[in-house]
């Protein structure tokens, strides 16, 4: 007989659980996915995670991190991260807030606690393993669970990232080398002669700006860039839809005129959308994370950037790279900041007989593919018809990969927006960054903006998948 959610449960039989749905993974898409299930069905729900609360990769995340782009595009959709609120003062005066780790962490347990749990149709399975077969392994007491048949199993962990404090070095450290993940930053008890931080993404960033925040002198600092990023303005990637749908208005009437995707890139640059810290360098890099422009301007003081691909082995005194070697003093600090932060396995359909599988739908904003992906989920009953309304989209890495995924992040939102519920649903979730919310008031330059997408999305999609193919 199956045992009520949360029943005791006896280490030799076992515990099935009375539950429609089991999600793997209680990070950010798992719970955006379970929020928006049970918010529009009568569902209960098994959330499993093998770390001890919600909240995933932050619960491990390095302790100076932030979050990129604004709070509210990220969490759940029944909650809004940050409450909305707009920095007043700093560097970022006028931009909308970006939690920290604390922050996020904090918000996840709190919607856990008095949204999922207090439905009484969730309960989180802190400290256990999905080992397959419908069974779940609680990594404390060795007790099992087991969903029935009926129950759906949702694999929130497919595009987890591989978080520095738990990934070891991709390179050889030889005996006497100085190496910690960036995690290690604020525990160093002596000052090196240098730190040399590897990486060229938003991990790298963040150190080299808080290595700066922190007195570190630019020239007490060498970064070894085996790629140069293209990253995107935080200025306009904001909540206000002047903005975010003015920005993707620009972007849109840029692709549709652009020769090539290196040309594209400048032209977006000069608009202001993108960024790139050494002018002087044409990125290959395309993961365009946000940045702001105060930032752009510390990294720019670091003069001593080693562009000889990526670290082979560290050792005491020299860097070993693909390209060539570097001398570094004998105490020589090496951050490892080249953990895999945005996976891109192969894409497959969301909706699979065996397993849901959440992954983006529009253009990058994982919350927001996750919580559309439990609300599609929730209203309607045909995988095939699900999968229709929401192809995955990739991530961005190369180029090419960028313009893929923005043009399938097009095509996905023509299809999902043209469902009156859909529509309705996404312009009520502040995770939405498109959206132009319910009894907003207007402005000339948002019709501005709605004009000029509605001219150039054609032209758009057009060229986006000309530039895709040849890369």
């Amino acid at each position: 007989m199956d045992l009520p959610l949360g029943a005791c449960d006896s280490p030799v039989m076992g515990q099935s659980l009375d539950v429609d749905y089991l999600v793997i993974g209680a990070g950010a898409t798992g719970m955006a996915f379970t929020d928006a299930l049970v918010d529009h069905a009568d569902v209960r729900v098994a959330l499993v995670d093998r770390r001890h609360a919600p909240g995933g990769h932050w619960l491990k995340a390095y302790p100076f991190v932030r979050l990129h782009q604004s709070s509210t595009f990220y969490g759940v959709a029944s909650t809004l991260l940050g409450g909305g609120r707009v920095q007043t003062r700093g560097p970022e005066a006028g931009l909308h807030e970006r939690a920290d780790k604390a922050g996020i962490c904090s918000y996840f347990a709190d919607v856990l606690a008095d949204r999922l749990e207090a439905s009484g149709r969730v309960e989180l399975l802190a400290g256990c393993e999905y080992v397959g077969d419908r069974t779940v392994v609680s990594r404390i007491s060795g007790r099992r669970h087991t969903v029935p048949e009926r129950c759906r199993i949702v694999d929130a962990r497919y595009l987890s990232p591989d978080i520095p404090a738990e990934s070891p070095p991709r390179f050889t450290v030889g005996d006497g080398a100085r190496v910690v993940p960036v995690n290690f930053l604020p525990h160093v008890e002596e000052a090196p002669g240098c730190h040399v931080v590897v990486g060229s993404g938003k991990t790298a960033t963040d150190a080299c700006v808080w290595l700066l925040a922190n007195g570190v002198d630019p020239d007490a600092i060498c970064w070894i860039r085996p790629r140069e990023p293209w990253m995107l303005n935080r200025a306009k990637i904001q909540p206000e839809p002047e903005i975010f749908l003015g920005m993707v208005a620009d972007l849109l009437q840029a692709v549709a005129g652009a020769p090539s995707l290196p040309d594209l890139f400048v032209r977006l640059e000069d608009l202001g959308i993108m960024l790139r810290i050494d002018r002087s360098v044409t990125p290959t890099m395309a993961k365009t994370p946000t940045l702001a422009t105060w930032e752009l301007d510390e990294l720019r003081s670091i003069e001593d950037v080693v562009r000889l691909g990526h670290v082979t082995t560290a050792c005491r005194g020299r860097i070993d790279l693909e390209q060539g070697s570097i001398a570094v003093p004998g105490d020589a600090l090496v951050v490892d900041c080249a953990a895999d932060g945005l996976k891109r396995p192969p894409l497959i359909p969301i909706w699979r007989p065996e397993v849901i599988t959440p992954q983006p739908v529009r253009a990058g904003f994982p919350c927001f593919g996750a919580a559309l992906a439990g609300y599609v989920e929730a209203t309607r009953s045909d995988d095939a018809e699900k999968n229709r309304l929401c192809p995955p989209s990739p991530y961005g890495n190369t180029l090419a990969d960028w313009a893929q995924m923005n043009l399938l992040g097009l095509r996905n939102a023509a299809a999902f927006g043209a469902e009156p519920d859909i529509r309705e649903w996404s312009a009520a979730t502040a995770l939405n960054p498109a959206r132009i919310p319910p009894g907003h008031d207007g402005s000339a330059a948002l019709d501005d903006a709605i004009t000029r997408i509605g001219a150039h999305s054609g032209p758009a999609v057009a060229r986006l998948a000309e530039l895709a193919a040849v890369g």
